[in-house]
């Protein structure tokens, strides 16, 4: 991890929590720190809605959500529900954790076997975080023991902080990646606490286009997740620099700025708040390539008993097969999402590019919407594909 260590650690044992990066990242996370830390008191103190936007959650995880502490839900700030339901007995992480909402939903779908340990830099934050985490889980949860964990550190410095490599089933975030003045560094670090086959799965504030000096050096901005927010191509080169070769969307939404006075600096500039799911996976292919191969999602997964969506153009309907690009199948076969999935085909054959935008059947004899892996509704094109954006992203 010596790029993490350059980036994080010139002259310092930052990463173990005791003193931040150097330089103008130092004011960055400075100005973070202060804004979550000391002019926040609640989420309605919020100047734009980056950091309290997203859709309603699933089911389950408005079931644990009424089991969460009120302390800990009146200091969440967040832009999603970046919490996947099919994570019993994994190892979670959650970056940038702030008061430890989606930690202790988590721990509720990890079970007693599984572990939750979150990641963030401010004082006061992690305060409320491990004030409730022990009765959580041990009374609310009636496990035998506490899996919830908070660590100071900072996020572009995971293995520095305690997470070893190659340890951790999923990493989660709430619009904080955003936050980052390395995000390379974050995307980069997480990418090596992974295991083969973990995922990435988080929320986050992006960009139609690169934002002015002017409006990333600006502090509220910052602290409301909008200076920091990425070009969504930007994401996209960084994630494949970084080994993460095919992100997949699984929800966006636009992000309202309210205040006359930020609008003036962020110009024309829109945004908007998107889950993406990244898997470190060796056998992702930068397009989506046609082997012939088949996949079937048998049932099983929390909240998914008819169906389960992939990424907003992946929805597998039970028992129904779906003819799918050579990186679907590796998402589908080679994760935790093996045990719910049925892949027939391998890679043996290759038959070009797989047909994104138009509908293909599994069978010959007929086609269908839905029946097609990188096809959906309403004459939109599915896959991402073309110009170098990689995969079906």
């Amino acid at each position: 991890m010596s790029a993490n260590k350059s980036t994080c650690c010139t002259g310092g044992d930052c990463c173990g929590g005791t003193s931040p990066p150097p330089d103008s990242k130092n004011k960055v996370l400075q100005s973070v720190q202060d804004y979550y830390g000391k002019v926040l008191s609640t989420s309605k103190d919020l100047k734009t809605s980056a950091c309290t936007a997203g859709k309603a959650p699933p089911k389950y995880v408005l079931d644990a959500l009424r089991k969460v502490p009120g302390e800990i839900m009146d200091k969440f700030y967040g832009c999603g529900t970046p919490i996947p339901s099919d994570i019993t007995g994994k190892t979670i992480v959650d970056l940038g954790s702030g008061s430890g909402r989606d930690c202790y939903v988590a721990a509720a779908l990890v079970g007693p076997t599984g572990r939750v340990i979150g990641i963030d830099m401010t004082d006061e934050q992690l305060l409320v975080a491990r004030k409730h985490a022990e009765a959580y889980c041990t009374q609310t949860l009636g496990y035998p023991k506490n899996i919830l964990e908070f660590k100071k550190g900072y996020i572009e410095c995971l293995e520095e902080v305690g997470i070893a490599p190659g340890s951790v089933d999923v990493i989660m975030s709430n619009c904080v990646i955003n936050l980052s003045p390395d995000k390379e560094a974050v995307m980069r670090g997480a990418a090596a606490v992974l295991k083969e086959g973990g995922e990435l799965y988080f929320s986050d504030v992006y960009c139609d286009r690169r934002l002015s000096q002017k409006a990333r050096e600006h502090e509220v901005l910052w602290g409301e997740c909008i200076s920091g927010a990425l070009y969504t191509e930007d994401f996209k080169r960084i994630a494949l620099k970084v080994g993460f070769t095919d992100p997949r969307v699984l929800s966006q939404g636009p992000i309202v700025v309210k205040d006359p006075k930020l609008l003036e600096v962020l110009g024309e500039a829109t945004f908007s708040s998107v889950l993406f799911r990244c898997f470190k996976l060796k056998s992702l292919e930068t397009l989506c390539e046609d082997y012939g191969q088949v996949a079937t999602y048998n049932g099983g997964i929390l909240g998914s008993s008819h169906a389960y969506d992939l990424d907003d153009h992946h929805h597998f309907v039970r028992g129904k097969p779906m003819l799918v690009c050579g990186n679907t199948a590796s998402m589908v076969q080679e994760t935790r999402l093996s045990p719910f999935f049925t892949v027939q085909g391998d890679r043996s054959t290759h038959y070009g590019l797989f047909p994104c935008g138009a509908a293909t059947s599994s069978s010959s004899s007929s086609t269908s919407d839905g029946a097609t892996g990188c096809s959906s509704g309403a004459g939109k094109a599915s896959c991402g594909g073309g110009s170098g954006s990689g995969g079906c992203c």
